[in-house]
Order: structure tokens, then sequence, then C-alpha cells
């Protein structure tokens, strides 16, 4: 039992029993005598909570405060020690995310949390030595712009963009109705409604080279209907499924796959040779394809056959680029 466990069962202790002996709290914590008096003291000093010991009873029980009130609460928001050693892993993740608007709302909390550790039994420190969270290919996005995009879709507000389209090359104004911002592979994405296209699409915010928030209302889609164009089938820039691919993992990659979820309506069997065969549906295969190629000569495309003819031209140029080097 951790510090900060320690001194919920104290409370507890006598909340619910009243008066609790020296020898009762001992057995209950199962700690050293010494260790319950730092604790006590502790709780006493710091945490304001008014334990005091009857002598006629020989027992510890619950006082008033200096005010003259009942007060048989611990101060502030408490967690135990294994609750706040996952906020901090939460908050780790939190600090890597694009500052802004949400990094602003959330800084009180986060600080809240972090001075919650000094009850524990580990300290800032250690904890940040012994968890960390890696990004891999996360772009960056400027704080402005992520402010605008999140403001707009919490506030309900159309936003007007300068938009680069990475597939052409090419830089056009549109203006949109954000639903929704997405974190997806380390990257930031809004799901919008496009008024120029006159649809749903999803906008990588590191693409935006120029964004203004309007006073104009936003319109508002249903989530069923982004969810089934936006979430449906594979990858962040998805649209409604219409194929599905069948994968087929050797035995020795199958190890790692068969646990893992590619896409939430993802089928998956293992074969009596030990192959891992995957069903998942897409529409968009540009994600999947790089996907299926890290896995190399470890798996193979069974269905459809215009994904293993995208996916045998694309080997076929990768082939070709090293067959040029000199």
């Amino acid at each position: 039992m951790d510090r900060t466990e320690r001194f919920f069962k104290v409370q507890n202790l006598l909340r619910s029993r009243q008066f609790v002996t020296r020898d009762q709290f001992l057995s209950e914590l199962e700690v050293s005598a010494a260790t319950f008096k730092r604790d006590l003291d502790y709780m006493r000093d710091r945490m304001r909570l008014p334990i005091v010991w009857d002598a006629e009873r020989q027992a510890y029980r619950l006082g008033l405060s200096s005010s003259g009130v009942e007060r048989h609460e611990l101060p502030g928001l408490w967690f135990s020690s294994a609750e706040v050693q996952a906020l901090l892993t939460v908050d780790q993740l939190l600090s890597g995310l694009e500052p802004g608007l949400l990094a602003e709302m959330l800084k009180p909390f986060r600080e809240r949390i972090r001075r919650l550790v000094d009850t524990g039994d580990h300290s800032l420190e250690e904890l940040g030595r012994r968890i960390k969270i890696r990004s891999m290919a996360a772009r960056f996005v400027p704080p402005r712009y992520f402010e605008l995009a999140a403001s707009g879709t919490l506030e309900r507000r159309r936003l007007r963009l300068t938009y680069f389209a990475r597939g052409t090359g090419e830089s056009n104004e549109r203006v949109v109705s954000p639903q929704r911002l997405v974190y997806y592979r380390d990257n930031w994405y809004l799901d919008a409604w496009c008024h120029l296209r006159k649809g749903l699409r999803v906008f990588a915010l590191d693409s935006i080279e120029r964004a203004t928030l309007l006073d104009e209302k936003a319109k508002d889609v249903p989530e069923s209907q982004l969810e089934r164009e936006l979430s449906g089938s594979y990858g962040i820039f998805s649209g409604t499924p219409t194929q599905v691919a069948v994968l087929s993992f050797s035995p020795e990659r199958a190890r790692w796959v068969a646990r893992e979820q590619w896409h939430p309506d993802q089928k998956g069997r293992t074969e009596s040779d030990g192959r891992y065969v995957m069903e998942i549906p897409y529409s968009d295969d540009r994600e999947l394809l790089m996907d299926i190629l890290r896995h190399g000569a470890e798996v193979r495309v069974l269905a459809p056959e215009s994904l293993r003819v995208r996916l045998r031209d694309e080997l076929g140029r990768s082939l070709a680029a090293y067959s040029a080097v000199p």
C-alpha cells in the first residue's frame, strides 16, 4: 500500500468506525509505528485533517477544524498513487501535442495533477524518467492555426482556409464548417463540411497556409453521417467503404499482427498453417498500401485484384528505382 492509499485508508477508518486505536491502524495499514506517525503528522499539518487523540477511549477520532466546523474530507482533488501515475502518463502525452487552445484549457488541471505527486511514493522527476511516450513523424502545426481550428470547432463557426493539397501540389481557398478535431498517428486533422465541394472532407492542419475565423454559423453534420463517411473504412482519408482487402500474413508476422487493430470492423482468422488472414474495409488505398508495404515479403494481398495490381506496380517502381542507382 503506497502513501496516498494509506491516507485514504486512515480517513475511511475514522469515518466508518469513529474511534480507531493505534494498534488497529498499524494492523490495517501494515506499516511501522514510525511510518504511521509520519503519515499522521502530514495529514494533520499539511492536509489540515483534524485527527485528534481521545484519551478517554485511548483511540483516534475526527475532530473539528480550526474554524469550529466538522471537516472530514481530504482537501482538493485526490487520487490513488496508481491513478496519479496514469494521469501523469496522459499528461506527458498532452504535453507533446501542439500548443494552443487545448493546452491552455488543460494547463490548470495539469498543474494540479502534478502537485498531487508530492504526496505519493514517486517523485515527478522519477516518473518522467521511467515513463516515456515517443512520437514519430509528427508534422508541425503553427499554434495560431490550431487555435483557430479548435475555436471554430467548439464555437460552431465557419473558417476560411487557404489550403495546400499535397496530392496536386496546389493551394486553393475554401470556406469550411468544422465538425471535429482528430489526432491520428501523431498528427492533427480537421473533419469539416467543405462549402466549395459540398461535402465532408478531412484537412491536415499542417497544410493550412492561412486561416480566418468567420462570424457565420457552422453547418452541423449528424454524428452518424460523420462516422459513416469519414470513419467507415481504412485510414484518415477513408470515405464510405467500397471494397474489402484480404491480407495473409506469414506465421512469423502473425505473432504480432493477430493482436493489432487496423480497423474497428476488421475480421481475422488463423489458418491451419499458422498464417493470419485479415479482412479490412477500405475505399482509398493510399494509406493501406503504405501499411502493407512495411511488412515486405511477410504479407500477401489475396483480394481484391485491383489492390494486388497496385501493390505489384508499387513494388516494381521501387525495384526500378534501386536498379537505376549506380
